[in-house]
């Protein structure tokens, strides 16, 4: 087995800290001539101030004590960014996960933030809100058209966000209509088929007590990459969503808003393709794939410590290598493959929802009510009400390779292939009421909440007949998170600031039988016999409490210091695939450890940070160190099962388990810094690490051999990263209200594991970004190149298998499926307001 050499980690949270606040001291002592600056200096070079609402109120990015990344609709809208994964890239300590799964798209997206990895592919450490309301999926959050802010709040947030939140929360504002009829439209072309196509009318229904702002767009790519198969282009994406609110504002005390929106993804098969352990060779011995292994590694037949024999498993280590096989997938959508998907049995969704070939089709609904009601000048109402609906089915192809060289007598397609569909249903409501008090050194606020989420997954394939059997839907997973939560801020003294804050919330899951109904066939975990459908199979609840502590010191008007402290808490979940097993299976998982209900993850959370402004105000900079300890952290794991019905005498069942320790810390820093009227640096960088103190992976040791993770990092994210923007522009000379942009932008990730054991990563990535535009008065013109430099480093990257007929190659992990990025594009946008 090749080993690495474990890295050298002497850096503690206490030269994090030194150094993060050694930064923000320079800043706020740069010119020693500062404090005799005439008042009006700052004013006068002001970069303008920033409202976030991440404590559930209105302040000042500079004068809150939590680290917040906030962008703007201006600086959205100059740098281009259209999706999540806009957004990720030029955020540092972002990460985007679309493919632990087994497929790269947009289905199943995970936000990883400071190095919380999701454990397992259902799971979230990131939640999502759309005017504090929170919503399904990534997709939602950026389908609003024309936001007029988007938030990163970094750091557990479960006191005020509640579940899921304990890496961090975003939040999309929407934009508030005024009572005046004014609009716009966009319109952009592209190589690549690109074209976005959007408009906005806002206007008052009855002068400024009743305004309406509405939106619609659509935005379609062809997708970077050939498919060797077919001709055809792989990633393709089209997105078109509307948007609706009222604002209804009856006297000056009472503000109701009703927000709405609809949005379809329909996108073609994935932009991916596999890095091969092996060769994939005909009965001829015709090689299809070549392999890229450099390395062999002596892993375990069974995965665990003491048991199984060794077994040498070929694969690709260290930084991965660049692509040397065709990109392909069998992508044509056959009569066969038309009739699988237009089956109504056994599916979890209708088939007017289902996509309708290779790709993804994903319908989204989402509605929500805010009210804020004054009761006083000094306490304030506020009640929040939001629904979620979304469904989406993705086919893939899932060998992913031209597998036309292949016969086979059972595939309708007469070769060998194996199409499988994936499909999912989320519904949930939520609501939440909060007092709020403002008065002399006192601010307070106190509230409750409710969220009832439910989810249906299912789906199957083959590489034969394509018939209902294959597809299996699972039963109903239901979650009822009840939350009271509290925020109390005193001044102690004029500049210095405590605030304590929490929230006690009950989680209780449930899990339900199939719809057809579930046969349980031991009592080992729940009492065996035949359930109806839709029947509850087990039930928890949790209950928890997760406090937050900070101190923060204004120590000029210029810069703050704070320190915080806190816990975060990410709901439970059951291993309900373990039920399906049968009696001797159940039983013999039971006794290696195996368990049905899991605890919740845990997170503590110690951060200190330093925030303001420097050279006569044109100078605004965040600076923040934390480090964080997550325990009880959920793993998928194997669970090795004896069965004497089996060749082999043993089942693997994949399941769950609290199988992980980990210590992360960071370092983050956000400048943005007015050199001159003609010049602007927008600058922010993060080390993001992470120290795996305990970890269980039976597949992860079935290919390594390795049992002792301990100095290793998280899979999924990387450790470093980095945002640079440049931007140069003013007046038109001669040109009356005409102004001027050019913007260049270096979005930088190092590489990422593709598990715990640190054995591949993708190499560094360096993405450019080139904009410039001219307007004069309502008519703005942009012209943008993306990947100047035509970066093609991987997106994403995770352990996977060869599949080919004789799956002579599955039992282990024997291939890495990497996700492929959108290359060089040029475009021209113009925009006209009204």
């Amino acid at each position: 087995m090749m080993r690495y050499p474990r890295p050298i980690r002497s850096l503690s949270i206490y030269h994090l800290a030194a150094s993060a606040l050694a930064m923000g001291a320079t800043l706020a002592a740069a010119g020693p001539a500062q404090a005799a600056e005439p008042a009006g200096a700052d004013a006068a070079n002001d970069l303008g101030a920033i409202t976030v609402t991440a404590r559930k109120r209105s302040e000042d990015i500079l004068k809150v004590p939590v680290t917040v990344t906030a962008l703007t609709a201006a600086a959205l809208e100059q740098r281009g960014s259209v999706s999540i994964t806009d957004l990720a890239s030029s955020t540092p300590g972002v990460n985007v996960n679309n493919n632990s799964s087994g497929h790269a798209d947009r289905s199943f997206q995970q936000i990883v933030l400071r190095g919380f990895t999701p454990s397992t592919t259902l799971a979230t450490t990131t939640s999502m809100f759309i005017d504090g309301v929170p919503v399904s999926s990534p997709s939602q959050v950026t389908s609003v058209s024309d936001p007029a802010q988007v938030d990163v709040v970094k750091g557990p947030q479960s006191a005020y966000y509640g579940r899921n939140t304990f890496a961090g929360a975003i939040n999309v504002t929407t934009k508030e209509p005024k009572g005046e009829w004014a609009g716009s439209m966009t319109g952009m072309v592209g190589t690549r088929a690109n074209y976005r196509l959007q408009g906005t009318v806002e206007g008052p229904i009855i002068g400024d007590m009743l305004t309406f702002r509405v939106t619609g767009e659509r935005f379609s790519k062809n997708g970077s990459w050939r498919n060797a198969y077919d001709g055809s282009t792989l990633g393709d994406q089209k997105t078109t969503t509307g948007t609706a609110l009222i604002v209804f504002k009856p006297s000056p005390k009472l503000t109701m808003k009703l927000f709405g929106m609809m949005s379809e993804d329909r996108d073609g098969a994935p932009a991916q393709t596999r890095l091969y352990g092996y060769d994939i060779k005909t009965a001829s011995g015709a090689l299809v794939a070549a392999n890229q292994s450099n390395c062999t590694l002596n892993g375990n037949s069974r995965g665990v410590q003491g048991f199984g024999s060794t077994v040498s498993n070929a694969y690709i280590c260290g930084t991965v290598p660049g692509l040397i096989n065709p990109i392909s997938a069998n992508t044509v959508n056959t009569d066969a493959i038309k009739q699988f998907l237009a089956l109504t049995s056994n599916r979890v969704i209708p088939t007017s929802d289902s996509v309708d070939g290779y790709g993804l089709l994903r319908k989204s609904q989402h509605a929500h009510t805010a009210v804020n009601y004054k009761i006083s000048s000094d306490l304030t109402a506020d009640f929040l009400a939001g629904y979620n609906r979304e469904v989406w089915s993705t086919l893939i192809d899932l060998d992913g390779f031209d597998s036309s060289g292949f016969p086979s007598t059972t595939n309708p397609k007469g070769y060998y292939d194996f199409p499988y569909l994936v499909e999912r249903r989320n519904m949930d409501w939520s609501m939440e009421g909060r007092l709020a008090y403002n008065h002399g050194p006192l601010r307070a606020v106190a509230g409750v909440s409710y969220l009832k989420a439910d989810t249906w997954s299912g789906g199957g394939g083959g590489t034969g007949a394509l018939t209902a059997s294959l597809l299996v839907p699972g039963g109903k997973s239901e979650n009822r998170t009840t939350g009271m939560f509290f925020g109390l801020t005193y001044d102690v003294l004029p500049n210095l600031s405590a605030s304590i804050e929490g929230r006690y919330q009950i989680d209780t899951l449930g899990a339900y039988a199939r719809s057809g109904g579930q046969t349980i066939a031991s009592s080992a975990f729940i009492p065996a016999g035949t359930y109806a459908g839709n029947a509850l199979l087990v039930q928890q609840t949790y209950k928890n409490f997760t406090p937050r502590a900070i101190v923060n010191w204004q120590i000029n008007p210029r810069t703050m210091v704070y320190a915080s402290w806190a816990k975060g808490v990410n709901p439970a979940q059951f291993n309900t695939t373990i039920l399906a097993q049968s009696a001797s299976v159940q039983a013999a998982a039971l006794a290696a450890g195996g368990q049905l209900t899991i605890a919740p993850e845990k997170i503590t959370n110690y951060e200190i940070g330093m925030k303001g402004k420097a050279l006569d105000g044109r100078l605004r900079y965040t600076a923040a160190a934390y480090y964080a300890q997550w325990r009880n952290q959920i793993n998928a794991i194997t669970i090795v099962a004896a069965d004497p019905t089996t060749s082999t005498g043993f089942t693997f069942i994949n399941t769950s388990a609290n199988s992980g320790s980990v210590d992360l810390y960071g370092v983050e820093l956000d400048t943005n810094w007015k050199v001159s009227d003609l010049l602007s640096i927008e600058a922010s960088g993060a080390m993001n690490g992470s120290d795996i103190k305990y970890f269980r992976s039976t597949t992860i040791s079935q290919l390594t051999g390795i049992y002792d993770f301990s100095g290793k990092e998280m899979k999924y994210t990387s450790k470093y990263s980095a945002n640079v923007g440049v931007i140069l522009g003013g007046d038109l000379k001669n040109v009356a209200d005409g102004k001027w942009f050019t913007r260049l932008d270096w979005n930088f990730k190092s590489g990422m594991w593709s598990n715990e054991a640190n054995i591949a990563k993708t190499p560094d990535a360096h993405k450019f970004n080139l904009r410039a535009g001219v307007s004069k008065g309502r008519v703005a013109v942009d012209v943008f190149v993306n990947n100047l430099l035509n970066d093609k480093t991987y997106n994403s990257l995770t352990d996977n298998y060869v599949l080919d007929p004789s799956f002579a190659h599955s039992a282990y992990f024997s291939a890495l499926l990497v996700g492929l990025p959108d290359l060089r594009t040029f475009g021209l946008q113009v925009k006209v307001k009204m």
